[in-house]
């Protein structure tokens, strides 16, 4: 069915609650496994249906976020969800303590019992008001970086349109296109100072009510993280220091030659090559009809994926007024069908769009029929693995859309995927920092996020920059405000990725072989499982990240660039 047709309609809240409260009371009196096996199926068709109603009602108001009604759902999504939330809780609150059990596991799988126990520690009734303020928070945020109306080049752009002009081969357009970023973030540095400093003492909140000392533990539950923590977490951010800066710095001296300069500083961040990056040839409808063709010969999987994608409009990707920034792919479930939003710019991006999301969106089509619904997701690290790794699969292909500066891109998407992983722990690092000291003013924060910022990206000038050059930078990270911890997920799959990378170059077949077999399998092991069992070693294995900086550097100087 296309995108137009899928049909919305406001779930009745009372009445779902109703059916839950049912199901969860014949879980409670069940005589057998069998009883309580039913309900659980019966209590995911539930969930599915509200499910998809939501993820329609988001998709749209993303789509833009000036219409009215869609503006209106997302306020009753933000006000109603912790409420279902809180019923999710009481119904596996009595799936877990069911005195069958055993029999339960044999049936369903330990691993979703664990991640269920890892759930129930994550909320309680009392933090419902918590988390409707906590949404609302974030839909303020996100309305407030959509309304980024900026003047350049005669036009009205946005901030994900920016970048095109931020990439300029002119240096005068892009230290322009800087600038004007810069002025939207500092005119709204107030109001991203008291939305993040509202979010960070609600989450505290919510965490000192649950029993935790702060809101890390609460936020690597909330992230479903069932197979390590923090402290593996900054073993992985030590050897990247150890590693993978040093290795971020001897590539910031090679583009130096590269683009003729004596230093580079902040402007010349995102630029490559004196002529300029190598931008995608055609119109977007040609980039799909070539997207379309690279699946095609990828794989009988990736054919029948992409077609699916194409003839149901399952892509939103052209950058409007109104229009949210970033990019996502979310799964719609009761249509089985995955969706790519974006924002195409004109840039290189636009293609590992097409790549990226849609490495997310083939593994939500692969994992369409798992039979036990809570399998068919996989944990953040996990579903990041499947997009950026697609972004390398898909290399043999970049000719279609960059002709003769195909090499060119080649360069340019490996070492930003090695400059990234730095930049990548700083975010993660930052998070750790705030969430240990909440009492920090915002000043307290940008300097933190500098002295962060100077220890994974110490190459970083921001010339005379007063907003970003003083620690706002983070402020455009947007998951920083939405979606808490998540962004080291992005560190721990690049090292997964480049790891497939370097398997590429000794056998293809084999490589993408492991890389479906690691698809298919989706949310049915923990992450760490999953490597194990698809040939990859663990980022937190010591020597790991040492591996992958070898083997891509050598990658990169092979490169006639």
């Amino acid at each position: 069915m296309k995108f137009s047709e899928m049909t919305y309609v406001r779930p009745d809240i009372e009445a779902v609650s109703k059916e839950i409260k049912e199901i969860i009371e014949r879980v409670k009196n069940a005589q057998s496994a069998g009883e309580q096996l039913q309900a659980h199926k019966d209590y995911n068709e539930l969930c599915k249906k509200v499910e998809t109603m939501y993820t329609l009602a988001y998709i749209r108001h993303t789509i833009n976020t000036e219409d009215e009604f869609y503006d209106k759902e997302k306020e009753f999504y933000d006000e109603n969800l912790p409420l279902l939330q809180n019923l999710n809780f009481e119904f596996y609150k009595a799936f877990v303590a069911s005195k069958f059990r055993k029999e339960l596991e044999e049936k369903l799988g330990s691993l979703l019992f664990r991640n269920a126990e890892l759930e129930l520690k994550a909320f309680d009734p009392k933090i419902i008001p918590d988390l409707q303020e906590e949404n609302k928070l974030v839909s303020e945020y996100v309305k407030l970086m959509a309304s980024a109306q900026l003047d350049i080049d005669g036009k009205k752009v946005n901030l994900s349109q920016l970048r095109f002009y931020m990439e300029s081969p002119d240096r005068n357009i892009r230290k322009e296109a800087f600038k004007k970023r810069t002025e939207f973030f500092s005119e709204n540095g107030e109001k991203f100072d008291e939305i993040f400093d509202k979010l960070v003492k609600v989450r505290t909140a919510m965490a000192k009510k649950l029993g935790f000392e702060d809101f890390v533990e609460l936020g690597y539950i909330r992230m479903r993280r069932n197979c390590y923590g923090p402290d593996d977490v900054a073993a992985f951010k030590e050897e990247v220091k150890k590693y993978m800066v040093p290795l971020s710095l001897r590539i910031q001296e090679k583009k130096k030659k590269m683009l003729g300069l004596e230093k580079i500083t902040v402007i010349d961040q995102l630029l490559y090559f004196r002529e300029g990056n190598p931008n995608p040839k055609g119109t977007p409808e040609e980039i799909f009809e070539n997207g379309k063709k690279m699946y095609d010969e990828l794989s009988k999987e990736t054919s029948e994926f992409f077609r699916f994608m194409l003839e149901n409009d399952l892509l939103d990707c052209l950058s409007r007024k109104g229009k949210a920034p970033g990019g996502y792919m979310t799964f719609i479930p009761d249509y089985k069908s995955p969706f790519i939003f974006a924002n195409f710019n004109g840039t290189s991006g636009d293609i590992d769009v097409l790549t990226h999301e849609a490495g997310h969106a083939l593994n939500g089509y692969l994992a369409k029929d798992i039979d036990i619904y809570e399998y068919a997701s996989p944990t953040y690290e996990a579903c990041e693995v499947h997009s950026m790794s697609m972004e390398f699969f898909t290399m043999p292909w970049m000719k279609l859309f960059f002709g003769d500066r195909t090499e060119e891109y080649k360069y340019m998407h490996l070492a930003e995927a090695l400059i990234f992983i730095p930049y990548g722990c700083a975010v993660d690092e930052f998070q750790h920092v705030i969430y240990r000291n909440p009492d920090m003013t915002p000043q307290e924060r940008k300097e933190a996020w500098r002295r962060i910022e100077s220890e994974f990206q110490p190459y970083l000038d921001y010339e005379d920059d007063e907003y970003f050059g003083k620690g706002g930078r983070w402020q455009a990270q947007t998951h920083i405000y939405k979606t808490p911890f998540y962004y080291i997920d992005y560190c721990l799959a690049q090292t997964c990725a480049l790891q497939f990378r370097n398997l590429m170059t000794e056998d293809y077949e084999s490589a993408w072989k492991k890389y479906l077999d690691f698809s298919k399998k989706a949310g049915t092991m923990t992450f760490v499982d999953l490597l194990k069992t698809s040939g990859l070693r663990s980022p937190f294995e010591e020597g790991c990240v040492k591996e992958v900086c070898e083997g891509s550097e050598k990658a990169l100087e092979k490169m006639n660039i």
